[in-house]
């Protein structure tokens, strides 16, 4: 009998995913657990203060609210959601903002600075700067047309980063399907979760560097050779050469409404013009059975799509980091710890 090494290496991939599934509930666990009304007696007026200070920086410029998801997301995926991507380098400590999978993605520090200025003067010494992430992220979703939920809050800034997880457990641009499905199971999220909170890319941006191999790929094979997708993919291509300058070049991953939170990111799925590999993955290989379902759902039914992607924020919101607990801190400022 011949065996099929697609198969034989998809088989070793589920083994590693069932090993990561037992591994991810030191993370996924909450104890002590958040509470919606953790500081309804030392600071209540926090969660107002996040909203106004959000309301005007996406007023000023919508990509803020992206920056801000984006940022929450990668925090959580390393050492849970303890604030330690806010972290900036020191002679004692290597922060994670360096990291390959950050370095040229991430922006909105300096909103969260503000709003830990204003949060200072108001409470000073009482809201975690992993709290203000976690709030800032949900109302930078309503603040764009998404949905709304409660954000559990309680956690503790963590004293520590690390630099190397931050490349490891951070899913990338030309990732295959199986290897990021494996990422998320690791934080105890499921596959739902996973194809529910890649709908944030729908108010998100790429910078060129991620979807080259993309454009100059396998773009043509998934969305066809239809008028528009070729006019689509000729304006990617202008945006993006296929070698040397405009790495830095950026565009939108929903092109149809790139800031309104919405489901066109599934349409765009839908099409095959997916922008980034991990994301046209869902919906195109082989494996995503269930994923393609999923991205089908949600492209046909917008309320489904928003109650999870609500639950899944949550869900990801409360993975935690357990050291934290016993030797985190309410930082001053959050870029660094408190000395």
């Amino acid at each position: 009998m011949a065996y099929c090494p697609s198969l034989i290496s998809l088989q070793c991939s589920m083994v590693l995913i069932c090993v990561s599934i037992f591994s991810s509930t030191i993370f996924a666990s909450t104890d002590p657990p958040l509470t919606l009304d953790y500081y309804r007696s030392t600071c209540p007026t926090v969660f107002e203060i996040v909203k106004k200070e959000m309301e005007c920086q996406v007023l000023s410029d919508p990509r803020n609210a992206a920056f801000i998801v984006r940022l929450h997301f990668h925090d959580c995926f390393v050492q849970g959601c303890d604030g330690s991507i806010l972290l900036d380098d020191t002679i004692s400590l290597q922060g994670e903002k360096k990291a390959l999978a950050n370095v040229n993605s991430l922006q909105g520090y300096g909103i969260i600075d503000r709003i830990k200025n204003k949060l200072e003067s108001e409470c000073p010494g009482i809201v975690s700067c992993a709290d203000i992430l976690t709030i800032a992220a949900r109302d930078a979703v309503i603040l764009v047309g998404g949905p709304d939920w409660d954000v559990p809050v309680g956690r503790k800034d963590s004293t520590t980063a690390s630099y190397d997880l931050a490349s490891e457990n951070l899913p990338s641009a030309n990732e295959d399907l199986l290897s990021i499905i494996s990422k998320f199971l690791y934080q105890g999220l499921s596959v739902t979760d996973m194809v529910a909170l890649a709908g944030a890319h729908t108010i998100g941006m790429a910078r060129c560097e991620n979807f080259r191999a993309r454009i100059y790929g396998d773009f043509e094979a998934t969305s066809g050779t239809n008028p528009l997708s070729e006019s689509y993919l000729s304006n990617l291509k202008s945006i993006c050469p296929a070698t040397g300058s405009g790495d830095n070049n950026i565009t939108a991953m929903d092109y149809v409404t790139p800031n309104l939170f919405d489901n066109s990111f599934y349409h765009v799925l839908l099409r095959g013009e997916g922008l980034l590999n991990s994301d046209q993955e869902m919906y195109s290989s082989i494996f995503g059975i269930e994923t393609k379902k999923l991205v089908q759902r949600y492209a046909e039914d917008p309320v489904a799509f928003f109650n999870q992607f609500s639950d899944s924020m949550v869900k990801m919101g409360n993975i935690a980091n357990s050291d934290s607990f016993v030797t985190g801190e309410v930082r001053k400022n959050c870029r660094f710890v408190n000395t």
